[in-house]
């Protein structure tokens, strides 16, 4: 009697667990995607990450204070040349004084996409841009037109954009070289160049592909991907996160935050 009821129960669930969408399966939808009266997908909303890349962007453990995550790479490690391995290593040494995060710099692209911050677009037929509640970072994505000439060291490096049917390609150069992937010291030099791609999987997730290319730091590209999620909740907005605003309230200038009632 209990087996018949176990495999009743097995093939009333099963349907529903088919329903399911697979790990590592891109999100689709039968809902048409929203797009510019030119017909380009209209990225416009308010988005986020839902993954812990911004502590690690390998699979890792948790720690206090350091949520675990699967990565954002699909790999264990990333390429580094032998000098730059033991180059990270330092780095991770003093992380916590080194890190541009803890400094409030800008934290260069694509770590920006996935600050555990939402992030706005905007777009028209010329420009994409991009509008972040971390320490009110901007990025200006210039539709069709080439990079300034020269060599420049900017810390969010230079984007220029184009359309490839659906999905919108991104070229960055022209990086400081000061800032790093995450919280733990993997970094890049200022020859950094990073392609992105931005699919839209239906109108509530953007799928996000980033290839790095960096030959005085790697031995060959390698790749990000990851989703990004639209706020669909009533009334969402970016608010502020000016990180260098808590160094005053560190120092016990600032009143304590209130609560209700108070």
């Amino acid at each position: 009697m209990r087996q018949r009821v176990a495999v009743f129960a097995f093939l009333v669930t099963l349907p529903l667990f088919l329903s399911f969408p697979l790990s590592g399966q891109t999100p689709t939808s039968n809902r048409a995607l929203p797009r510019t009266p030119e017909g380009k997908p209209d990225l416009s909303g308010i988005w986020q990450v839902m993954n812990t890349a911004d502590w690690n962007i390998l699979p890792h453990e948790a720690h206090k204070g350091f949520p675990a995550g699967l990565g954002i790479v699909n790999a264990d490690s990333l390429p580094y040349q032998p000098w730059a391995v033991a180059k990270q290593k330092e780095n991770f040494a003093v992380r916590e004084s080194l890190d541009t995060d803890g400094k409030c710099f800008l934290p260069g692209v694509p770590r920006i996409m996935y600050e555990p911050y939402p992030f706005q677009i905007t777009q028209t037929p010329q420009t994409v841009i991009m509008l972040f509640e971390y320490v009110n970072a901007m990025r200006n994505v210039y539709l069709d037109t080439p990079h300034p000439p020269g060599k420049i060291d900017w810390w969010m490096g230079d984007s220029r954009g184009k359309w490839e049917g659906d999905t919108l390609v991104v070229d960055v150069i022209d990086f400081n070289g000061d800032t790093w992937f995450d919280r733990i010291g993997d970094f890049h030099s200022n020859d950094l160049h990073v392609i992105e791609r931005f699919t839209m999987t239906d109108p509530d997730h953007i799928q996000y592909l980033a290839t790095i290319e960096d030959p005085k730091v790697y031995t060959k590209p390698w790749q990000m991907n990851m989703v990004l999620y639209r706020h669909t909740e009533p009334n969402f907005q970016i608010l502020e996160y000016e990180c260098y605003t808590f160094e005053d309230e560190s120092r016990g200038n600032l009143a304590p935050p209130k609560g209700p009632g108070k």
